[in-house]
């Protein structure tokens, strides 16, 4: 896949984003390490924490003017083997600062030292501290969202499905961008020779068999693993599904947004013209990324609705 696909002033940041090998032990390692080493990003207006859930920190985004009580649940993206909750202190902050809302950004274990279903109950952790807290942070436990992006989106969609299937408070809203949906894309042989920027498919491979501690396309694996996977979508929350045309996985984004309309969920389906993959994260300045932005939040807002 060339340049000349991409949106002109996305090309500057994507070259500044090369395409690394983290199918390799040595270089995940490296990654890991400079991620946890990222310098932390203050949003003026939002009061940021780290507090404990299931063992793990993470960062709970206050703002210093609240417009509603509902919360978000955030999952950040790394393709199930790698990231970090600091790397999405802008986008957290942002929100947090724009919807007047609290934000919790979790961490979790990561593939392949731990997988299936070990980052998904790290993340469902986070869920039932954040219920626990609703109180204490002035919290509607009946407004409270999950969002991430990419293999961060992928766990909100598989949490979303969990939840709904239990007895406790629902989620009441799915904002997933750029999700990882479905391993199936990563069995496809033939989408390796496209060399989608940023996240292509050999390490979608990888990623998956990691977490899924088997090759991805297995005729059965277990429920909630994958989100694509499940057949009745019929009774989970709204949903907002955003998505570059560069993407590897524009198509199961598509056809996930699909579905859930189908089942009558009430779904937003986003596509962005010459957008790679993560491109409002490393490029979040340039119009483009600001815009999909508006639109995400502007989204949020509506379906958890605001306070007088």
């Amino acid at each position: 896949m060339t340049s000349g696909v991409v949106a002109p002033q996305l090309r500057a940041g994507l070259r500044r984003s090369p395409r690394v090998r983290v199918d390799r032990a040595w270089v995940r390692g490296l990654v890991r390490l400079a991620i946890r080493r990222m310098p932390t990003v203050a949003t003026t207006g939002v009061t940021v924490e780290t507090v404990s859930v299931a063992g793990h920190d993470a960062r709970l985004y206050r703002p210093d003017v609240r417009h509603s009580g509902a919360a978000l649940l955030w999952i950040h993206g790394g393709g199930m083997i790698m990231g970090s909750a600091v790397q999405d202190d802008r986008q957290c902050g942002q929100t947090a600062l724009e919807l007047g809302i609290v934000v919790l950004s979790v961490n979790y274990r990561l593939a392949p030292a731990f997988p299936f279903p070990a980052a998904l109950d790290d993340c469902q952790a986070g869920w039932e501290w954040l219920v626990r807290q609703a109180g204490e942070l002035g919290v509607d436990p009946s407004r409270v969202a999950i969002g991430g992006q990419s293999a961060g989106g992928g766990l909100a969609a598989c949490l979303v499905q969990r939840l709904c299937d239990t007895d406790g408070p629902a989620p009441a809203a799915q904002w997933l961008h750029a999700p990882m949906l479905d391993d199936r894309t990563a069995a496809r042989r033939e989408l390796d020779a496209a060399r989608h920027p940023v996240w292509d498919n050999r390490l979608n491979r990888f990623g998956w068999r990691s977490y899924l501690a088997t090759d991805p396309g297995a005729p059965a694996l277990p429920e909630f693993a994958v989100a694509a996977r499940r057949a009745d979508l019929r009774g989970l929350p709204p949903a907002w599904v955003g998505v570059g045309d560069v993407d590897l996985f524009l198509d199961e984004n598509r056809d996930y947004a699909q579905r859930l309309s189908a089942a009558e969920v009430p779904t937003t389906f986003h596509v962005v013209p010459g957008a790679p993959h993560g491109f409002e994260t490393w490029a979040p300045d340039t119009d483009l990324s600001r815009a999909y932005l508006a639109a995400a939040r502007d989204w949020l807002r509506h379906v958890l609705g605001e306070e007088a």
